[in-house]
């Protein structure tokens, strides 16, 4: 019996670069108004929520990731034909096959790099760095490039009160390549079906023509509220044990950009240290879905909030309901 040889991959992986790109098109609260009967003060009371940005229609899905993708490889320091996988995180790519990925990895100059969709909604970007964790470490691909990516705009009910305000576009991309020691913890994930009618979209595409609406996504406000503060809460403290991590001796916390409120919640339930970086992205960029950990992560960086070496806790949730909780060393 022939004897299969062994993968000839690296001990460890880490993040090694960090990139992303928000559309150029600023939107206030005062646009959202005109569609909803609402106020400033109530939107940002309910959500954190100031503005978002909104893509024109040259800021295509593939073409914000190809933007927030060569950041994240400049930043790496290495070239586009050293990526080995490429691996996207979206729900707003309309076409259900090709995969954008494939589109996107020849745009970048990959050397016919494996790429591929992935729908896991707002915790996809924690799906994706668990499935390229995988791969340097197996040796599948050396370096492997995670993008998150959304243009939530197209998916938006903007006469929808409980969610005209909260949805915004952009694209953030990681690179995940080798590393001598532990940069990324055992991930936290899972789902939680009997919840999937919390966050869904309204109808399915072979229902389209006659509903006579375009799809978008809608939500159960106070449910999605209650379990994002008190089960996942749960899910960062299992992520942490997992990590071998305190609550003391983490530097920065990254969870996706949902809502302020859901993430202040979360910081008490922690019992977060005031020493702890606490990404807040959301307050100019909205929720983002799989694009909010990647962008949230590479602000913090750019405006010397968090450093490189930094422990950081990232927790994704949304629809589904799915979740993925790690803790990172930031690049």
């Amino acid at each position: 019996m022939a004897k299969i040889k062994p993968s000839k991959g690296s001990p460890y992986a880490r993040i090694l670069g960090v990139g992303g790109y928000r559309p150029t098109r600023v939107v206030p609260n005062e646009v959202i108004l005109e569609t909803i009967d609402s106020s400033d003060e109530w939107i940002r009371s309910r959500s954190g929520i100031e503005t978002r940005h909104w893509a024109n229609d040259e800021e295509t899905v593939a073409a914000m990731s190809v933007e927030a993708s060569g950041k994240a490889i400049a930043d790496a320091g290495i070239t586009a034909g050293q990526i080995g996988a490429v691996v996207v995180s979206t729900v707003s790519h309309f076409k259900q096959t090709p995969a954008v990925a494939t589109e996107i990895a020849d745009k970048l100059g990959t050397n016919k790099a494996a790429a591929f969709d992935i729908s896991a909604g707002c915790a996809g970007f924690g799906y994706g760095l668990t499935l390229a964790k995988g791969m340097v470490v197996e040796g599948s691909a050396e370096y492997v490039l995670v993008i998150g990516v959304e243009r939530l705009s197209d998916l938006t009910d903007l006469e929808d009160r409980a969610t005209a305000f909260l949805f915004g576009d952009g694209a953030g991309a990681v690179v995940v390549g080798p590393s001598e020691e532990p940069a990324i913890g055992p991930t936290v994930w899972g789902s939680e079906g009997d919840k999937s009618e919390t966050i869904k979209q309204t109808v399915p595409w072979t229902e389209y023509d006659s509903a006579g609406k375009f799809p978008a996504i809608t939500q159960e406000g106070q449910a999605v509220f209650r379990w994002a503060v008190f089960e996942m809460a749960k899910v960062a403290k299992e992520a942490l044990d997992a990590a071998g991590i305190t609550a003391d001796e983490l530097d920065v916390f990254i969870p996706h950009q949902a809502n302020e409120r859901i993430i202040d919640s979360m910081v008490k339930t922690l019992k977060l240290p005031q020493s702890v970086t606490v990404a807040r992205d959301v307050r100019t960029t909205g929720n983002t879905s799989a694009a909010s950990i990647p962008l949230a992560m590479e602000r913090l960086l750019a405006t010397g909030e968090a450093k490189s070496g930094d422990t950081a806790l990232v927790i994704g949730f949304g629809a589904g309901l799915v979740y993925a909780a790690t803790v990172v060393t930031l690049p």
